[in-house]
């Protein structure tokens, strides 16, 4: 759970990092950027090995063209930009030359949800997820903060195929301590064990979801929370057992309510064992603004969570 002594990190600064130590580690990593190397950690990987470094400009699509290529050569391909770029510019491409033929080309995209913050609903991707899932061989990842992150970048490198994982752009709390993640692919993690109903979140909203936990403890509701980092494939036998103990299940996600993992929880649960489900996400226009300030604008926190859970228990 939250240690609140933990510092704050933003996912893709873990991103450069593990980028970086894989470089050394494995000379068939090749990495891509549409111009973007700076915000999105990329340009950490290019000082050390320019060789293996490829700015394509501001040509998203033309970028995924040669991820593709290069992964067709034998490459480990990693290709970055901002969320909005990657999956709403480079759809196209990313389906029909990266998804259908399954070929390993890891589309890492910084700058998603609402905590973009200043840069405005231009550049606030909240449709990504939904757009990701629905390709055919795509797997998608949300890590929960930058110790997550390491470690879900070294699983995608080593695991064959598309990926899609999603980065933030601010600084957020650390969720886990040096050491203590497990992540799994198509796995859920349970981070509390309750009875009374159940929190399933991803991203940075598992440290919010922690929080409201414990506000919901205060006035003796036990909830189970659930880190849900991997999106697709998707821990169907996790969310069915806790269908089933629980009864009632908030999701949450910095993301629209349409197509994202509320969506894949409820088509998940639906088939397996159907119970109540209410989905915390972007309900609003999204708008300029300091991130803190937008996660309360778009009732994202702690406690609009906790208000959440006792709705569903009303």
């Amino acid at each position: 759970m939250t240690d609140k002594k933990l510092e704050k990190a933003a996912t893709r600064d873990a991103y450069g990092k593990a980028l970086a130590e894989l470089g050394r580690e494995n000379k068939n990593i090749v990495v891509l950027d549409a111009d973007l190397s700076g915000s999105t950690r990329t340009a950490w990987f290019a000082r050390e090995f320019p060789d293996r470094f490829f700015n394509a400009g501001i040509a998203e699509q033309n970028m995924i063209g040669l991820a593709a290529g290069l992964a067709v050569s034998g490459k480990i391909a990693f290709a970055s930009t901002f969320a909005m770029f990657a999956t709403g510019r480079c759809w196209e491409q990313i389906r029909n030359t990266v998804g259908y033929p399954r070929l390993n080309v890891k589309v890492v995209a910084s700058h998603a949800g609402v905590t973009v913050g200043e840069d405005g609903a231009s550049h606030q991707a909240i449709e990504d997820i939904a757009l990701m899932r629905a390709i055919l061989n795509m797997r998608v990842i949300v890590p929960a903060d930058a110790e997550e992150t390491k470690m879900v970048i070294r699983q995608v490198a080593a695991t064959d195929g598309p990926f899609y994982v999603r980065l933030s752009r601010s600084a957020t709390p650390a969720f886990y301590a040096p050491g203590q993640c497990a992540f799994r692919l198509g796995k859920g993690s349970i981070i509390r064990e309750g009875r009374d109903a159940a929190i399933v979140a991803c991203g940075i909203m598992v440290y919010e979801a922690d929080k409201a936990c414990a506000i919901l403890a205060q006035s003796g509701i036990s909830v189970r929370l659930i880190n849900m980092a991997s999106i697709t494939p998707l821990d169907h036998e996790l969310l069915a057992e806790t269908a089933q103990k629980c009864g009632r299940i908030v999701t949450c996600e910095e993301h629209s309510i349409y197509g994202g993992l509320g969506s894949a929880v409820a088509e998940s649960v639906a088939e397996r064992y159907p119970c109540r489900i209410k989905i915390v996400g972007v309900r609003k226009p999204c708008q300029s603004g300091a991130p803190d300030d937008l996660l309360k604008y778009h009732e994202l926190t702690a406690g609009d969570i906790a208000r959440a859970v006792k709705e569903t228990l009303a």
